[in-house]
């Protein structure tokens, strides 16, 4: 894995932040990633769907 640096609204930390603490995620790098991961899976998805 690469280490990237990335700017975040204080609502969205906020957010990230109960998801850790209600334990949906162990961390923020997690839930991250697979917010990340969905999109991606989401979007080529629909692309080949479409086209």
């Amino acid at each position: 894995m690469k280490l990237i640096t990335l700017y975040l609204p204080e609502p969205y930390i906020e957010a990230l932040d109960q998801l850790v603490s209600e334990r949906f995620y162990p961390n923020r790098a997690e839930a991250i990633r697979v917010a990340i991961r969905d999109l991606i899976n989401n979007e080529v998805w629909r692309r080949k769907r479409v086209g």
